[in-house]
């Protein structure tokens, strides 16, 4: 059995999990779940006690979360280069990693279910407001090709999964900034790897 060991499910998050484990370049077995009673086993519960996937077993570490699987991955692997090594883009890379699982993640489960908040009360939402976090990413790509600037980071695994499955379900809204990034993203040949890895599974059931 690989050292790094993947339980997935070709229509999960555990997609972003294949693309970053093709980026950083080392082998790996996935194992895959479907959902529902496989993923509450008390096999696979010892491994995430929350019964979904992602998950990935290194050795004896186990990751859960989706970031944090990618900042993990990034760590571990360090010649692979997906993790910034200046002060400056090391800020952007932990900012918009977290900014991604906090107020976007927020934003768009908040815009998919209609949820609104109330007047005056955007200040005790994580997100504050929709169109303001949009903004914020926003500006934050129109900086550099990626989000750390000039260096293709794990945020960008994460980041660039967030806005791409967004828009494809309409709870990102479709901006040229946005498009062109998640275009440039999926055009890696670790992407495309990924993406026929997942979307092969799917062909078998």
């Amino acid at each position: 059995m690989s050292e790094l060991v993947l339980y997935s499910n070709p229509q999960s998050r555990g997609r972003i999990a294949t693309w970053m484990l093709e980026e950083i370049g080392q082998p790996y077995e996935v194992v895959w779940l479907g959902f529902g009673a496989p993923m509450r086993t008390p096999e696979y519960l010892a491994i995430n006690p929350m019964g979904k996937v992602p998950a990935l077993v290194h050795g004896n570490a186990i990751v859960t979360e989706t970031p944090a699987l990618c900042a993990y991955l990034a760590d571990a692997f360090p010649e692979a280069g997906l993790l910034p090594t200046s002060a400056q883009a090391k800020a952007r890379y932990f900012r918009w990693l977290f900014f991604t699982a906090g107020p976007l993640e927020m934003a768009t489960t908040a815009k998919a279910f209609c949820w609104e908040v109330p007047e005056g009360k955007t200040g005790m939402a994580g997100f504050g407001h929709y169109a303001r976090t949009l903004d914020a990413i926003e500006k934050a790509l129109s900086q550099g090709p990626y989000v750390c600037g000039d260096q293709f980071t794990a945020a960008d695994v994460y980041l660039g999964s967030a806005l791409a499955w967004g828009m494809m379900f309409g709870s990102v809204e479709k901006r040229p900034g946005f498009e062109d990034y998640v275009a440039r993203l999926q055009s890696r040949p670790a992407a495309i790897r990924a993406n026929q890895i997942n979307n092969d599974r799917l062909k078998v059931g």
